[in-house]
């Protein structure tokens, strides 16, 4: 495991100060990732903190999504509602690379921090909005969270099995709005080294969803409406969950008509499956699901799961394992990182990015008006 307490290599983004006027899940997505390369982190809360501080408590009896959220950062306590409580913030946004937000729209303006304004005052600040529909149209106003932006998309009509929409198990509407705020913020920082100006950059999650939505709406649109399928995908066969002799679940997934070859002769010993114009072609075997998926699920059928899984490394064929929690927190391929917290020590997934030869270190969370300067 790499530990927080580790003397830290210098990083991408040392010297870089990012205030955030943050809460939730989001925002804090991208300025801990900001935290990770370095930068300097100054987390604004209220007085009564972070409402994502209260949401659990299963990491020490801390809650889950802080620990996760909000390493490397120092804690700033604030009442914006005072004069005090205004100067200081003034004070650190003129200190400030990077602005990061994501309360309600308009109420920057309402407190005198607006963005044009402070765009006007710092021309070199990168200021990253991010909000639930934006600053135009008529959700503008709305409060707006994850799962209510998965049901609002439409994200929640395409997840799930045939009787009824389900949320995607975890908070996905903020994690992919906090990762595009981070590439944006990046590029920005990029910009500034050639032109010398910030940006102001605004980021809905209604918009990211609708992005990630793509391929579903241009189905939709096409005339061809997704269906809920569980664990297959709407648009490849076969590609879903089979269960072998013993009980076991193995999800397999077929990407080109190579591999189908490959599973109907080595696998299936079917090799007449290749040429049956039944399921010659991806899209004849999803318009032919239900007789693909039988085919395969009898072969799967007369196998033990471990020779099941020989027989299908044999052929080269992409599956995985239908794990649950406890599977990933003993799996082989899981890596983990130590971060300190008020409450101790805790242990939970490390980043993806590995840069070869700059080793990564992280930060400790902090308690409310904590820094750890």
């Amino acid at each position: 495991m790499q530990s927080a307490r580790m003397t830290a290599p210098a990083r991408p983004l040392d010297g870089l100060v990012v205030v955030a006027l943050e809460q939730a899940v989001a925002a804090p997505f991208c300025t801990a990732r900001l935290a990770d390369a370095g930068a300097r982190v100054i987390k604004i809360e209220r007085p009564e903190g972070d409402f994502a501080r209260g949401y659990d408590d299963a990491a020490k009896g801390q809650s889950s999504y802080f620990v996760w959220l909000n390493r490397g950062k120092q804690s700033r306590v604030l009442d914006l509602a005072t004069a005090d409580g205004k100067a200081a913030f003034a004070a650190l946004l003129a200190t400030a690379d990077v602005f990061v937000q994501n309360i309600k729209p308009r109420a920057l303006d309402r407190l005198g921090f607006g963005i044009a304004a402070l765009r006007a005052r710092h021309p070199r600040l990168i200021a990253c909005s991010i909000s639930g529909y934006g600053d135009e149209g008529p959700f503008t106003d709305r409060k707006a969270y994850d799962l209510l932006i998965q049901a609002e998309s439409g994200l929640a009509s395409i997840t799930g099995g045939p009787d009824e929409p389900a949320r995607v198990g975890v908070s996905i509407v903020d994690i992919a709005t906090g990762a595009t705020a981070h590439a944006a913020i990046l590029e920005a920082l990029i910009g500034r080294g050639v032109s010398g100006e910030g940006a102001d950059i605004r980021i809905s999650m209604f918009d990211v969803m609708a992005d990630w939505l793509t391929v579903p709406l241009l189905h939709q649109e096409a005339g061809k409406p997704p269906k809920r399928l569980g664990l297959a995908h709407p648009s490849i066969s076969p590609y879903g969950v089979f269960t072998t002799k013993d009980g076991k679940s193995l999800l397999i997934s077929i990407q080109s008509e190579r591999e189908w070859a490959k599973l109907a002769v080595d696998f299936l010993k079917r090799p007449e499956a290749v040429t049956d114009p039944r399921f010659k072609t991806n899209m004849d075997r999803v318009a032919n699901r239900a007789a693909t998926d039988g085919m395969v699920a009898a072969a799967f059928a007369a196998l033990d799961a471990a020779d099941a899984e020989k027989q299908l490394i044999a052929a080269d064929i992409a599956f995985a394992a239908v794990n649950d929690m406890a599977a990933l927190a003993k799996h082989p391929h899981l890596r983990r990182i130590t971060v300190e917290t008020p409450a101790g020590p805790v242990s939970y997934p490390a980043p993806g990015p590995i840069v070869r030869g700059s080793p990564r270190t992280y930060g400790a969370v902090p308690a409310l008006g904590e820094s750890h300067d």
